[in-house]
């Protein structure tokens, strides 16, 4: 027989003023249902023999010789580069030394570029992908508050997940924690419980792409774990500007954490971007990515000295380094005087 656990959310969300000095806070509630299978407790496990001390003395035993065998270590194996390192792109040097192998700031209101760097090279950009998943859902008008259970398909699709097999979740929570959480089984429980499954649900991604302009691009699933899933700095630029104009995408995607209580258990999951999570920037949209191909990825709009950038980077070096990049073009832009900054080029 299946129960059914009710698994509490709490979430925790801090929303940057445009001096990005003051923050407020709010605090939002939610109930989602887990059905499980009980289990006895199982009787605690005896003590190993390695845990029990004595002080009992026994009779020495003659010494014997003892033979130590060395086994040859199993070579390790180390993980495929980036499609950006096979074509010869990472580490090279630009003016703000940058980590990215790909990178592009650009002014949100004039679409002046300010910085570029291999803009036009489409590379896979993992959990990115999870942007134009949310623009499919919202616009397909599907009920936010219908029930949506993770089946056997979705935790095949990823492994590791807090969202076991038999977790019910509303429409709305499971986008809440793909963009927010980058939830590879929530994503993918989104797509295939549209109309049409999986199949419908990428042929409309990819429609949303051209109707955005997004020409480099191309979608193959709604986690972004395929690296078919590719597209070039200044088509994700389009699809940040797109998705900027849906309003809980900016807000899931900018809140720092969100606690669910599942089987009598509390789980939190933070927001992925540590630049929301510390309050460092003031960030009105964002999302990470990873996968070896991908290397480490970053897109965001963010304000800095009152202008609105998008900023993209790609197959970041090293597991922090796309947020320190970040953190480069802040400041590199916040000395720049007002009214001195020079375009490039003014993307169309």
């Amino acid at each position: 027989m299946s129960s059914l656990f009710l698994v509490v959310i709490t979430c925790h969300a801090q929303t940057a003023s445009t001096s990005g000095t003051n923050k407020k806070s709010k605090v939002k509630t939610k109930t989602v249902a887990t059905a499980s299978n009980k289990t006895s407790n199982s009787p605690p496990a005896a003590p190993t023999a390695n845990s029990i001390k004595t002080n009992s003395k026994t009779a020495k035993k003659p010494r014997g010789v003892r033979v130590t065998v060395t086994r040859k270590a199993a070579p390790a194996i180390e993980a495929r580069p980036s499609f950006a390192t096979a074509m010869g792109l990472r580490g090279q040097r630009d003016e703000l030394s940058l980590k990215s192998s790909v990178a592009i700031v650009v002014n949100q209101n004039t679409k002046e570029v300010y910085f570029e760097k291999n803009p036009n090279v489409s590379l896979p950009i993992a959990s990115i992908t999870k942007l134009m998943t949310a623009m499919v859902v919202l616009d397909s008008q599907l009920p936010l508050d219908e029930n949506l259970t993770i089946n056997a398909d979705d935790a095949y699709i990823y492994k590791h997940s807090r969202l076991a097999e038999g977790t019910v979740l509303s429409r709305e929570d499971a986008l809440h924690l793909a963009l927010m959480s980058s939830e590879n089984r929530a994503a993918y429980t989104l797509g295939r419980n549209y109309p049409g499954g999986i199949p419908a649900f990428v042929d409309a991604m990819n429609r949303k792409a051209k109707e955005i302009g997004m020409e480099h691009s191309h979608y193959a699933d709604p986690t972004g774990l395929l690296s078919e899933n590719v597209s070039s700095a200044e088509d994700l630029v389009r699809m940040l500007n797109a998705a900027y104009q849906y309003k809980m995408i900016r807000e899931f995607s900018t809140w720092p954490d969100l606690t669910m209580v599942i089987r009598n258990r509390p789980q939190k999951f933070l927001n992925t971007n540590r630049l929301v999570r510390s309050g460092d920037m003031d960030i009105g949209l964002q999302k990470t990515g990873f996968i070896n191909a991908a290397g480490k990825c970053l897109v965001m709009q963010a304000r800095v000295n009152n202008t609105p950038l998008l900023l993209v980077f790609l197959d970041s070096v090293g597991t922090q380094s796309r947020f320190a990049d970040a953190v480069r073009v802040r400041d590199w832009y916040s000395h720049i005087p007002l009214g001195e900054v020079q375009p490039i080029r003014r993307l169309m």
